[in-house]
């Protein structure tokens, strides 16, 4: 087999569940430093990062990427074991297939091949991975990023290999991405019997019209890059379990994916405001997990779909659609960021897998990125 093939499936066999690595971010620095990169591991905690940069000075590209993946699940519900990479039907199959080890094996190529034809290529070019995306994402590009800014690090691009595509290959690239704002709430009562409801306080009947006003609130209207901000609760929860105590609180877990129409501390001061107007007695939580980002019309964007034209013959849908990604530690640092990869129709599911023919495509897609924006001007 090619290549790509062969790469993708020595990741697929290591059992890399994050934040464990299992050893591909060493095989691949071995690799890349053969290439004449200069290697540098970043420990942090249990999570392992790569940073991996070849030539010198600006402007600074990155690929980046992540070697750890989900769970597997019930091992007994997949087709074939999901750390035992497996070819049916013109489809490769395993645990990381599309997210994100083929998109990690293509980079890598990209950048042995780019430096192999472009050796004085233009600035510094480097690849960036992380085995902390799938988890906490606490100790593995956030915290890099806390490092490079110690470094007064710039990075001028980054794509992302994320799989991006939703029915074929190119046809989306995220140029950006909603923020991620959490509360877990908790709403206090006093337990009692159901039956003398005039010596408890039922914090469920006190929290039921603060809820429908949460839930009806239309908190913007969006603009033309991001849709309306989004509030979901994702878990409720309150009682005993039996069916004759009023229960003494209620807990509950709720999320906003907001875009640039709305900033984090104006959704949080509203939300206050609505639980002090039902004068709840409450205990709130928040957790910002990333900020909204948008990548604008320019260099990169403008390099990613040249080659996506090219090479594949359709044109991008630029969308900033979907959920987080480590896209948005990168984001801050003043880069333009776009994330493209093969199709996301199997990510984190039972059978997970990527197309043969999309599998041998990426390689190129990456390296003619490369190539647009930082081969010498000469040899453009």
């Amino acid at each position: 087999m090619s290549e790509i093939f062969d790469l993708s499936c020595e990741l697929i066999r290591r059992v890399s569940v994050t934040p464990h690595d299992a050893g591909c971010q060493d095989l691949l620095a071995q690799r890349l430093a053969r290439c004449g990169f200069r290697i540098e591991h970043l420990p942090f905690g249990e999570v392992q990062n790569l940073w991996a940069t070849h030539g010198e000075g600006c402007p600074l590209l990155v690929l980046l990427g992540h070697t750890d993946v989900v769970p597997s699940g019930p091992e007994s519900a997949w087709t074939s074991p999901p750390f035992a990479p497996t070819v049916r039907d013109g489809r490769l199959y395993g645990r990381g297939a599309a997210d994100m080890k083929s998109g990690v094996a293509a980079m890598t190529l990209a950048l042995e091949n780019f430096v192999g034809a472009h050796p004085d290529h233009r600035g510094t070019v480097a690849l960036l991975l992380t085995s902390d995306e799938e988890g906490p994402s606490q100790d593995g590009v956030k915290r890099v990023v806390e490092e490079f800014r110690q470094r007064r690090q710039h990075i001028d691009f980054c794509i992302v290999g994320e799989p991006s595509s939703q029915t074929q290959l190119g046809d989306i690239v995220r140029v950006g991405r909603r923020g991620s704002l959490s509360g877990n709430l908790r709403v206090n009562g006093v337990q009692g019997h159901v039956a003398y409801p005039e010596k408890a306080r039922n914090p469920i009947h006190e929290f039921a019209a603060a809820l429908a006003e949460l839930t009806a609130e239309v908190w913007d209207e969006g603009n033309e890059a991001f849709p309306p901000t989004s509030f979901q609760i994702s878990n409720i929860h309150a009682g005993t379990g039996v069916g004759n105590v009023i229960p003494g609180q209620l807990d509950l877990q709720f999320n906003f994916r907001f875009g640039t129409a709305s900033r984090a501390e104006d959704l949080q001061a509203r939300v206050a405001a609505i639980l002090r107007n039902h004068e709840l007695d409450h205990v709130l939580e928040w957790n910002l997990s990333g900020e909204p980002f948008l990548t604008r019309e320019g260099s990169l964007r403008d390099a990613v779909t040249h080659v996506i034209k090219t090479q594949l013959g359709i044109t991008p849908l630029a969308d900033t659609g979907g959920g987080t990604s480590d896209a948005r530690f990168i984001a801050p640092l003043g880069a333009e960021v776009v994330e493209l990869g093969p199709t996301n129709a199997s990510i984190h599911k039972i059978d997970e897998n990527i197309a043969l023919d999309e599998l041998e495509r990426l390689p190129a897609l990456y390296e003619g990125v490369l190539s647009q924006l930082m081969a010498p001007r000469e040899s453009i």
